[in-house]
């Protein structure tokens, strides 16, 4: 299969890549690693008339922490540069990021595909459109008006869209704080496929004891969703088991050719058990 015919356009900053988004308009894509964007095309799903590469923007390459502690991740991060950074960038602190990207695709596709790539195409089974939303990350943008920080949960608005606006960049997520109790898990048919259903927890721990966290799940709405009635269970002290249970009773997951909405159910509930146990190992 080969793409419809589009134009190419380089991008020498991160200003010039908004500049040429606002001239080209909604016919304009962003590509970097190109690992979702180039099989669409290939299928005649995405019709650009125009791509804008930021490959080569070396400034949204980066991965460190700040002064307060945050974790600032750049949009052209590459998965397995995640996978693979020093102990002292990511432990303890931020390890679940390490430990997640090993559920993404394959390693070729980890060495070329980015976190901002990942992010900006808003798949709701994606791993890291779910950590944003389970450890409450931002995600900067910079357009002709300016920079701005969206908070995860405002970010993701359904199947494959997302707040960015047509002439924005995503140039950075930001990690607000440690997450040292988290985990995500996921199931798909064959490992490195898209996942059926995934689910992330961040416990809040003291003393060994849990007295509350957060509870994500992916594959199971249009976008990427926390589920209030799973973390009530945290914070009122119920056990991991009646947790997993609250959140699959509340989720109102699809039905699809890859199973019906019990099933997910079910996985829905093996899943955050399994997080919640995989956060609290030593």
């Amino acid at each position: 299969m080969k793409p419809a015919p589009f134009r190419y356009h380089r991008a020498r900053s991160a200003a010039d890549a908004t500049r040429l988004l606002a001239e080209l308009g909604a016919d304009a894509k962003v590509i970097a690693g190109g690992q979702s964007l180039v099989a669409m095309m290939n299928y005649r799903l995405a019709r650009p008339a125009h791509l804008v590469d930021i490959g080569g923007l070396r400034a949204l390459d980066h991965l460190h922490t700040d002064a307060a502690g945050a974790l600032h991740i750049g949009a052209l991060t590459t998965h397995h540069t995640v996978e693979t950074a020093p102990p002292d960038v990511l432990e303890p602190g931020f390890g679940v990021l390490r430990r997640a990207m090993g559920w993404i695709g394959h390693l070729p596709i980890r060495t070329r595909g980015t976190v901002g790539g990942s992010l900006a195409h808003a798949d709701a089974t994606a791993e890291w459109c779910l950590l944003a939303v389970a450890l409450g990350a931002e995600i900067v943008a910079e357009g002709p008006r300016g920079s701005r920080r969206i908070g995860a949960e405002d970010f993701f608005f359904g199947y494959y869209t997302s707040a960015l606006g047509p002439d924005e960049l995503l140039v950075e997520i930001v990690f607000p704080r440690p997450a040292p109790h988290a985990a995500l898990t996921e199931f798909a048919e064959r490992r490195g496929d898209f996942a059926i259903v995934a689910a992330a927890v961040d416990l809040d721990v003291t003393d060994g004891a849990v007295h509350g966290g957060r509870v994500a799940l992916g594959g199971v709405a249009p976008a990427p969703v926390r589920v209030p009635e799973a973390e009530a269970v945290l914070a009122g002290g119920g056990t991991f088991a009646e947790c997993a249970a609250a959140a699959a009773e509340a989720s109102d997951p699809p039905g699809d050719a890859a199973g019906g909405p019990e099933y997910r159910r079910h996985l829905i509930r093996t899943l955050v058990l399994r997080a919640c146990e995989e956060a609290m190992a030593p």
